[in-house]
């Protein structure tokens, strides 16, 4: 019996080769993504923190983060070989402490296309947690980026919210 299109990989060909999804016969609709990572940072470095803010001498950490998981999730059809290309109408990266005095990067990516943004999400959160780690590498290399995950998405076929 042959697989249907939704019993295999969608950027798998039936011979099992890369292919890149046709989304030209889909309808285009409002797609959202929202994903999250984790970055554990040593006591050395949490001590440097004024007001939920770290400086160093590369500059303003969680400011330089945000923009670069913007930056990211702008260019991630470039940076995933099978992704396609996306114009996004909005990428939202926030940071902050959580109550385990962890670093809580989140991104949310909104778009109205025929395909969905959750790549730019995950994109997003990646890069800013890979430039927290960078910027603050000087102080320590104690540094652990943890949890990536798509958090919640809407739009599609089917929605999804991480449980």
């Amino acid at each position: 019996m042959k697989d249907s299109q939704e019993d295999r990989f969608s950027h798998l060909d039936e011979q099992g080769n890369p292919n890149m999804v046709d989304v030209s016969d889909k309808a285009a609709s409002k797609r959202t993504a929202t994903a999250r990572a984790i970055v554990v940072l040593p006591n050395e470095i949490l001590a440097q923190f004024e007001k939920e803010e770290i400086q160093t001498k590369k500059g303003p950490v969680f400011q330089t983060a945000v923009l670069a998981g913007i930056m990211a999730a702008k260019k991630t059809g470039d940076l995933i070989p099978l992704c396609h290309p996306l114009p996004l109408e909005n990428c939202n990266v926030t940071i902050r402490l959580n109550k385990d005095n962890e670093v809580e990067i989140n991104a949310t990516a909104t778009i109205t296309h025929k395909t969905g943004v959750e790549m730019e999400a995950l994109t997003a959160v990646s890069v800013a947690a890979l430039t927290i780690y960078d910027m603050c590498k000087a102080l320590s290399h104690h540094i652990v980026i943890k949890d990536i995950r798509l958090i919640e998405k809407t739009g599609g076929k089917k929605d999804f919210k991480y449980q």
